[in-house]
């Protein structure tokens, strides 16, 4: 398991493939896809630490982009919604993102909800610029914190 973790992670942090590489899992991770993005983040900052700050900024640009997309997808998608309205459960929801607003969107970073979060707010029409600042500062918090979390917990060898 050891071996085929750390071919993985030489992969992902080859020169000519990192940074888009995290880029594209960042991007398609903020979709409504359930897939992660923080190993191949961390992937490449452990074996290229120079590329710490680059590579946050790479995978919060692409997570925020995949959420304007869940937020687009969500804009669309308004009429097959409609039919599910009057759920307790969606009323409840609705109510408490019409009330945040595109703050909202901040939480977007958490697992299972924060994609269909972004799908919402574009569902209900709430500002794209608004909801996309939002977006990206949740998202650059999760990065920072899960990558020095990482860092701390795995240290490079001395």
């Amino acid at each position: 398991m050891e071996a085929w973790l750390q071919s993985l992670l030489n992969a992902l942090a080859l020169p000519e493939y990192g940074l888009s590489t995290v880029f594209v899992v960042s991007f398609v991770s903020a979709t409504l896809l359930p897939m992660g993005s923080e190993p191949a983040v961390f992937g490449l900052i452990k074996l290229n630490p120079h590329l710490l700050w680059p590579a946050i900024t790479v995978a919060t640009v692409g997570n925020t982009l995949g959420g304007m997309v869940s937020w687009w997808m969500g804009l669309g998608a308004h009429k097959m919604v409609d039919k599910y309205r009057h759920s307790p459960t969606h009323l409840r929801a609705l109510q408490w993102l019409e009330k945040l607003g595109p703050k909202a969107c901040f939480l977007s970073f958490l697992p299972i909800i924060g994609d269909p979060l972004c799908a919402v707010a574009g569902w209900l029409k709430m500002p794209l610029p608004a909801c996309t600042a939002y977006m990206a500062a949740g998202k650059f918090l999760r990065y920072l914190a899960m990558t020095f979390g990482l860092l701390h917990f795995w240290p490079s060898p001395v």
